[in-house]
Formats: structure tokens, sequence, C-alpha cells
């Protein structure tokens, strides 16, 4: 007989919750109160993890996708733009010592590699290649550091000049998502207490007891309880793999800092400032700034790593409280097991130094929807491929995360140092870096899956901007160096014509919020 899967619940809220009922049940609308419904069942006592989020552009198509305006998300969640990263004092710790990880592709990628151009110096015609990596071969860190948005009033909502994330308030983005969930694409809300999980006679979840609501039945259950994990961890007992012995960095101080003027510049990009034992997000939104030490409590104390905190933030750090967060870096040891999959914190949580907790949440969410088993009798078939998939993606994340550390010539602390310890550094990276020394990343096979979380641009701009080398031929290049010299001036005139051409982040934002953005 054939157990067809028709009721989807969703076990927690929050960030992870509440994005990915709203990509189900959008992907599947039409079915949903005829043959499909998704139930979101969470505690009224439990308050959201979320400090301040940093997105990728995968939110800007999932937010499309799921049919709210760009407007309203930037009228209700405090969001502003987010046009990459800068890395400050992680390559020599000097005041000097920055880099950008933009999000804007090298100028012809795809069609030329521009890294081995820029390491011989043959993108200019004298030899003299001065600037940074990023760039001469993009716009997005000059764009940053003028301080302008990756749009204009004239682009429609979710179109830009510039590719672009969002940095927004967690603590207001979840209730935004549950409105229109609930609302708009016919997502049940329960506000109840989990009280007991029953299983079947096969380890299946058949249903959950909660003190306000009775009993909720299900044919697939989404773990989204965090840390916890009180599903997929607790009653289906699927262990949790540790990586503090790649990325030690467990713990993190969180505060939210005002501006001293309404008017300040708000950052068009998260600022990662390196610490002696950790490092410092610094998160721009419209009202405030959200500010936080991340750091390894083998290597600083609380009272230390406070007091860099305080210090990095200067007077206006005077009396305002700090929210301690614990971080267990690793993930579950499979993520989808019997009629149950986890979804955000509690399938795993690392560090955000490069905001990878959305976009995990969105990744999971999509397949989640688009492989949707019909019947409970290729659930398994799915669950292989999906499990497949996040522990790859999950692993390349480790490895990107893990690069930054690598790189890094800080030998002044012990944080630092034991950062290089090969022991600490994962087999797949290692043979990558020996490989890098003699060609740079692009095209390779080491970058052969077309949903690769991080493209081998990243790798560039990452690599380049912390002074890594690469040996190149100037002999061997010497066919492509006029298409690259080529490339390398239309990326100076396209940098000319957007610094002409787009607003200051702050009064976009503004004009977003007053005005609103033309419909796509």
């Amino acid at each position: 007989m054939v157990r067809p899967v028709r009721d989807v619940v969703i076990v927690g809220g929050g960030t992870a919750g509440w994005l990915t009922a709203a990509i189900i049940a959008a992907r599947h609308k039409a079915r949903i109160g005829h043959d499909l419904t998704v139930t979101l069942v969470e505690s009224p006592n439990v308050p959201i993890i979320g400090v301040g989020e940093g997105t990728w552009p995968t939110m800007r198509s999932t937010l499309k996708s799921v049919g709210i305006s760009e407007t309203d998300f930037f009228r209700e969640c405090d969001a502003a733009f987010k046009q990459g990263a800068l890395f400050a004092r992680w390559t020599t710790g000097a005041p000097d010592d920055a880099y950008y990880h933009p999000l804007v592709l090298p100028q012809r990628f795809g069609q030329i590699n521009l890294a081995p151009h820029w390491l011989s110096g043959t993108l200019h015609a004298d030899g003299d290649n001065g600037e940074t990596f990023c760039d001469a071969v993009c716009p997005q860190g000059r764009i940053c550091d003028e301080n302008l948005a990756p749009k204009t009033m004239a682009s429609a909502e979710y179109e830009g000049q510039a590719n672009y994330a969002y940095h927004l308030d967690a603590g207001r983005f979840a209730p935004f998502m549950q409105r229109h969930c609930t609302e708009r694409l016919g997502v049940k809300h329960v506000l109840a207490d989990m009280l007991e999980v029953h299983q079947d006679e096969r380890g299946d979840i058949r249903a959950i007891t909660t003190q306000q609501a009775g009993e909720i039945t299900g044919d697939l259950w989404i773990d989204c309880t965090g840390m916890r994990s009180l599903l997929l961890g607790e009653t289906l007992g699927v262990g949790f793999r540790d990586c503090n012995d790649v990325l030690f960095c467990d713990t993190a101080l969180a505060v939210q800092v005002p501006y001293p003027d309404p008017q300040a510049p708000v950052a068009t990009h998260t600022i990662s400032t390196a610490q002696s034992a950790g490092w410092i997000w610094d998160i721009g939104l419209p009202t405030r700034r959200g500010v936080g030490h991340v750091y390894s409590s083998r290597h600083i104390s609380r009272e230390d790593a406070e007091a860099e905190l305080r210090a990095y933030i200067g007077p206006a750090a005077d009396g305002l409280a700090v929210r301690r967060i614990d971080i267990r870096s690793g993930h579950r040891e499979q993520f989808w097991k019997n009629n149950c999959v986890a979804v955000g914190l509690a399938a795993g949580f690392l560090e955000p130094l490069e905001a990878s907790a959305i976009v995990l949440i969105e990744l999971s969410a999509k397949m989640i929807a688009e492989q949707l088993p019909p019947a409970r009798e290729v659930m398994d078939i799915v669950a292989r491929r999906y499990n497949d998939k996040t522990h790859y993606r999950w692993g390349r994340i480790i490895d990107f995360l893990k690069l930054h550390y690598v790189l890094s010539k800080r030998r002044d602390t012990a944080f630092w140092r034991d950062n290089m310890d090969p022991a600490s550094i994962p087999e797949r990276l290692q043979e990558l870096l020996a490989l890098w020394q003699f060609q740079p990343p692009y095209m390779h096979e080491e970058f052969d899956r077309v949903d690769e979380v991080f493209p081998s641009a990243s790798y560039q701009y990452v690599l380049y901007g912390m002074g890594f080398r690469t040996e190149v031929s100037a002999r061997a290049l010497e066919p492509e160096v006029r298409e690259a010299r080529r490339a390398r001036r239309e990326n100076a005139d396209a940098t000319a014509r957007l610094l002409a051409g787009l607003p200051r982040h702050r009064d976009l934002i503004e004009r977003i919020v007053r005005y609103g953005l033309q419909p796509v």
C-alpha cells in the first residue's frame, strides 16, 4: 500500500523554520489546501538565536520566488545591502592590512582567467601591477570604499548594477516571514510546546504531543529546533560530528551598537577584523550596527575577549550589554534519516566568517522542496541524495573557512600559530594549496560541480587578497595578454561608470523605504 506524503510538519520557527516553510509552500502552492499541508509548530517560550545576519545573493532569488516584495523586505526587516566582506588584519596584522571578498565575478570570468595575468604583472603594458587583485578585476571593492549602493532607484526590485546580498535583523525577519507564510502561502502556524515524540514500528516519526495543541501527525518532519536537534538528534539518535579540531572558534560575544548620528554612513559590506584569538564582525543596518567577537576560548579568556571587543567599538561601547553565544562547530552525521530532515542549527553550525548559515538553510529547503518525495516508499532514495550533497557542501564550507586562517602570516599568538598545524588542515585543502602553487584556481576539476558553494572566483579573491603566490609563466601567457589587458580596461571603465552613477548607501535605503522600488 502506497503511503503518500501529504503532511509536512516543521518543528521550530526562527529564520530556519520560516524560510523553509516559505520555500516549500511557494514551490507547491497549487497543492496547498488540496493534497498537501505545511504546518509549522513553534514554542511560544523559546527565543530565536539571531543577532543580525549576513546573507548571500541567493537570498534575492529566494525572496522573489516566494513572492516577497523587496521594498516590503527593506521596510520590515531593517535591511541593508551587502556587497561582500572586507577582511582586515588577517594577513599580517598591520593597520593597513585589508582585502575584499566581493560578490562580483572577475571581469570576463569564464572566458579568460585574469589571475595569472595579475600575478605576472601583464595586465598593465608597462608591467606595473600595483593594484590589488580585487580592484584590477572587478569594481566592487571601489564601490564599497566609496560607500555606494549596488543599484539605483531606477532599478526594479531584485535588479542592480552590481551583484548584492543583504544584511538584515533576524529578530524582525522571522516574524516578517511568518506573516507572509500564513497570510499568503497557506502555512498553518501552531504555537505549542512539544512534550513527546511518537515513532512507529519502523522508527519513523508518527506524531508529536504538544502542551497547547494536543497531538500533531505528519508524514515528513523537518527539524528546526536549533542546536538541541530534538527530532533528528535526540529522537532518531543521529550523532554530531565536531570540527573544532579544524575551526577553533567556539564562542561569540555580540552587542548592538547605536550610530552616533542617525545619518551616519551604513557600511555596504561586512567588516571582519582579525584579533589575537579570533575576529570581530561588524554589520551595518540602517538603525544600528551589529558587532560581535568570535573567538577560541582555548586561546583567550572571556574577559580579555570582551576587552578586545569593547576596544574595537571604542567609547560607544560604554554601558552596552554583551550577549554570549556558544558555538559548537560541526554538523550532524546524517541530515536526513527515516522521515526526518534537519535544517538550520539542528543540522549544524560553523563560525559566521563567510555568512554560510542562512544560505545553507536556503539550499537545504530548496532541495527538500524540489525533491519532495511523493510517497514514503521513495523517501530513503531522496534522503541518500540529500545527505550526499549536503555532506559535500558542509565539507567545502569548512575548507573555505579554514583557508582564511591557513593563509595568514600572523604568528604573534598561539591561536594563529596553532592554525598552521598541518593536523588541523583538511586533507583536501592541503592538496588544493599544493596544486595552487602552480596553477590558480579556475575551471579545473576541483570545482566540477555546477552548484559549488564557493566558486573558484571566491578562492581567487581570498588567495590573492592574502598574498598567496602561484608560479606563472609569462611566456605561456603571451597569447592571452592582449585580451587580458582589454578585460582590465573594461573593468576600469565599468568602475568609473559605477562610481559616477551609484547613490550613497544610506540615501538609497531611505528612498526605498519612503517611495518603494519598481516591481519586477
